[in-house]
């Protein structure tokens, strides 16, 4: 079978790597993909949210499964589009339709959501500039810091926590009224702040079973003991050593039944991935936010630990039958240490020569923001690769992932040294 990935990033490398595995697939296919991608499969330049092009493609390779990594396509209906077009119908499409990704589509949707269906989440209400003065006097019932998400896709740039009263009202006025995140901030969503440790769980589901996937921890700001700006994911580790079988068990009965559950309630036939941000607080899980596929940098650990055939649990998704299909997972700690052109999460220079990466032996490199130009390998984005190394514990993996990123060089290359600092 010929398979299509729709991405650029760390996680459709990881996913390209893994689906390579599979004695099932032909050819693999990834758009637009990066300097990694290129080197294993064939990357094709189109937009994933260009529907027309990318049916186009899959007419065109004889493509039997698309794949779609990020966000922006599956909150746009790329799964409708085939459902609805007499040549990609019995295409199969690995991940939600429009209904299901309003799930992390529409904050407001999500918490309407998971108060219907009893998932434990921080208690909230959600604003527009028509009740501006009513989002005030919200404010004014909590406890700060106080949390203001913009309800639609902001580019991961959406969400505010903020120490001051007078500063969250000023910036809540800023992005229902002057649309300080365009149209994505026209309806605000307040909640009260959850304490804890945080971390990820990942499900994916034919829409009637599920397999529970490894857990991650990422680390999303910039500097060292989680200082700085917030970033796409500097590092992330799996398993997370206080996600204990006692931990996962509660996840698995008060978040994921519910919201599996709770998709078939509403008639929402979901196929793909759900991620669930959680905040772990005493050993009581509450829901953060729910994505509707792989995060990244965390595929770059999670997807290295499982050792079943990824083609066969997403044709167990495609037909409903996942719950028939073998997996299984290494007890192994796998870490990843990203690697970002310097100045990023603001401005920074692309087209920067790297070199070395070639011969790191006791790691995974996985490509990111890479693309290949006048036959070298060069900077592309702010996260330029995801550096994988698997280990008997957290310190083992990472000495493996630190050792490889001494490797690999390129004009102002810059990285977190403290990676799982807050587990070990």
């Amino acid at each position: 079978m010929n398979v299509l990935i729709l991405g650029s990033g760390g996680r459709e490398h990881a996913f390209t790597l893994k689906l390579l595995e599979s004695n099932k697939i032909n050819q693999l296919f990834v758009a637009p993909g990066n300097a990694g991608t290129h080197k294993i499969a064939t990357n094709i330049n189109i937009n994933p949210t260009d529907f027309q092009a990318v049916k186009n493609v899959v007419l065109k390779n004889d493509i039997q499964m698309v794949v779609v990594g990020p966000e922006a396509p599956l909150v746009e209906g790329i799964h409708d589009f085939f459902l609805d077009d007499i040549d990609l119908k019995n295409i199969s499409v690995i991940g939600p339709k429009k209904d299901g990704a309003l799930l992390e589509g529409s904050k407001d949707f999500s918490k309407q959501f998971m108060q219907k269906h009893g998932v434990p989440t921080a208690k909230y209400q959600s604003f527009t500039k028509e009740n501006l003065e009513e989002g005030f006097a919200f404010l004014e019932t909590l406890q700060p810091p106080f949390v203001l998400k913009a309800d639609g896709l902001a580019a991961g740039k959406g969400v505010l926590i903020l120490n001051s009263l007078d500063e969250a009202k000023a910036e809540l006025e800023e992005m229902v009224a002057n649309q300080k995140f365009g149209e994505a901030s026209s309806t605000v969503v307040i909640e009260e702040f959850l304490k804890g440790i945080e971390l990820s769980v990942f499900v994916l589901t034919d829409g009637k079973n599920y397999k529970i996937l490894p857990s991650a921890k990422d680390y999303k700001r910039i500097g060292e003991g989680d200082t700085g700006l917030n970033t796409g994911g500097m590092g992330a580790i799996s398993p997370v050593p206080f996600a204990d079988e006692s931990f996962l068990n509660k996840v698995e009965e008060l978040v994921v039944k519910p919201t599996i559950t709770g998709l078939q309630k509403d008639g929402i036939d979901y196929r793909g991935f759900i991620f669930i941000g959680l905040m772990n607080d005493n050993g009581n899980p509450s829901v953060v936010e729910y994505n509707v596929r792989m995060g990244d940098p965390e595929t770059e650990v999670v997807l290295p630990r499982i050792e079943s055939d990824l083609f066969d649990l997403f044709e167990g998704v495609a037909n409903q039958t996942l719950d028939k299909k073998s997996f299984s997972v290494t007890e192994k700690t796998a870490v990843t240490v990203m690697l970002v052109s310097g100045g990023y999460p603001e401005e920074y220079e692309k087209n920067k020569e790297i070199t070395g990466f070639e011969s790191v032996e006791e790691s995974i490199v996985f490509h990111a923001g890479t693309k290949i130009k006048e036959n070298q390998v060069v900077t592309n984005g702010g996260r330029v690769m995801a550096i994988t190394s698997f280990g008997n514990s957290i310190d083992e993996a990472l000495e493996k992932s630190y050792n490889s990123v001494n490797k690999i060089h390129f004009d102002k290359i810059n990285f977190r040294k403290d990676i799982g600092f807050d587990v070990v």
